[in-house]
């Protein structure tokens, strides 16, 4: 495999499910995953250093293996020692998605989700989302043949009116066109640039490195040299990083991702939030509601009620902290047994409380943001748990947490809830 050689730099590739398993037959596409190797090992001979992500339901057998449960719980975002002493060595790291259940419900784009934020944390100069498309269009190409290819995103919020990310991809994979907007969103808020390209060719990584290079060249000084683009632009997306990239990553959820949607919790939560040992993380026992739908890995406000008759920057009334909902004896046999028996679809209808109560933006006041570890389902289920309940009514637990990284902006004193 000859290539030219690009600048060196540090190479983030997402690669799912749906991308290297045959959707009917769910064997393996060798050539594919041979393909993705042979790239691999030429972008290092480059001088490149390359971490792969993945789900877990397939392994190319690489040299290191970290879980998305331990790169966000354990890791906490910042200690990256490890990986970037296996890059120095040369070694591809992997970082696992771990699904434990393949329930479209449960699990939703965390893969993408997951490679946004390494790229992002070991500061990469590029994110691959490799999919079964060769980038975002208008439509979903497949099914429209007026769907358009865009070639640059210089605005995500902009570009969300503009195409349709309706589908939901394959039934292997754990997202579509959404959650790869949302990748983007979070490591181009980082600096990273994000691209989407066809994953059946994973050496136009290389020409699509060198298109942009040339570009980068023509941008910058004159020089002696006389810098040449390709003529065929190698068919991707490219979503254009942040100007001034947010490295710390509550300073983008605070200030750079657009939220979709808002989390209502307690008094008693807001407080332990605005204080510094609370580590910016949200147990479901602080919850009373949900507002919009969002998934695991969206940018959330964080909202309390507050009173009408009120106004602004009046002092809280003291409240005490609501106890956390509890199962009755009841229903905690009855999820023990039902997760027992592996019948999920007990778990899921079985109502273990008063329906989720409705809020507008007239009932309350935002007072941060964070990031949600579940989407607005789940946490609208679990509202008011003890987190040990979690496993139980949800199936799994990837986060005693709901919600993390949150950045309290509001104090309580400066509000007054109900």
């Amino acid at each position: 495999m000859s290539r030219t050689k690009s600048t060196p730099c540090i190479i983030v590739i997402k690669l799912g499910t749906s991308s290297i398993v045959h959707e009917e037959t769910h064997q393996p596409l060798l050539s594919t995953l041979s393909s993705v190797v042979e790239t691999v090992v030429h972008l290092r001979k480059q001088g490149h250093k390359v971490v792969l992500t993945k789900e877990s339901i397939w392994d190319a057998g690489f040299s290191s293996d970290w879980t998305s449960s331990s790169f966000v719980n354990s890791w906490r975002y910042l200690r990256l020692n490890t990986i970037n002493e296996l890059l120095s060595m040369g070694v591809v790291p992997i970082v696992n998605e771990n699904d434990t259940i393949s329930v479209s419900e449960i699990k939703f784009g965390d893969n993408d989700t997951l490679s946004a934020i390494t790229s992002s944390m070991i500061h990469a100069d590029y994110l691959f989302l490799l999919t079964d498309v060769d980038g975002l269009y208008t439509a979903n190409p497949r099914k429209d043949s007026k769907a358009k290819q865009i070639e640059v995103v210089t605005s995500i919020s902009a570009i969300r009116s503009q195409v349709s990310t309706t589908t939901l991809g394959s039934s292997l994979g754990t997202g579509g066109m959404e959650t790869k907007i949302i990748a983007a969103e979070i490591a181009t808020g980082a600096g990273v640039t994000t691209v989407i390209t066809s994953s059946k060719r994973p050496e136009n990584i290389f020409a699509i490195l060198e298109y942009h290079d040339s570009l980068k060249s023509l941008s910058s000084e004159p020089s002696d040299e006389e810098t040449l683009i390709p003529s065929t632009r190698p068919p991707h997306t490219v979503f254009m990083p942040s100007l001034v990239p947010m490295r710390d990553l509550k300073a983008w959820t605070s200030h750079t991702l657009f939220p979709a949607g808002s989390v209502v919790i307690d008094s008693g939560a807001h407080r332990v939030l605005s204080k510094r040992e609370s580590g910016g993380r949200l147990l479901a026992a602080g919850v009373i509601g949900v507002m919009g739908s969002f998934a695991s890995g969206q940018a959330v406000r964080i909202v309390i009620r507050v009173s009408h008759e009120e106004t602004d920057m009046l002092s809280a009334q003291p409240s005490r902290p609501a106890s956390p909902r509890r199962l009755s004896p009841i229903a905690i046999g009855t999820l023990s047994r039902s997760s027992s028996s592996g019948n999920l679809e007990t778990i899921k209808s079985l109502n273990v409380e008063a329906a989720s109560p409705q809020f507008s933006d007239h009932d309350v006041i935002e007072v941060g943001r964070g990031l949600a570890m579940y989407n607005y389902a789940q946490i609208s289920r679990v509202r008011g748990l003890n987190s040990a309940h979690l496993t139980q009514v949800l199936g799994y637990a990837d986060s005693e947490y709901v919600v993390e990284n949150i950045t309290i902006r509001v104090p309580p004193q400066s509000t007054s809830e109900k």
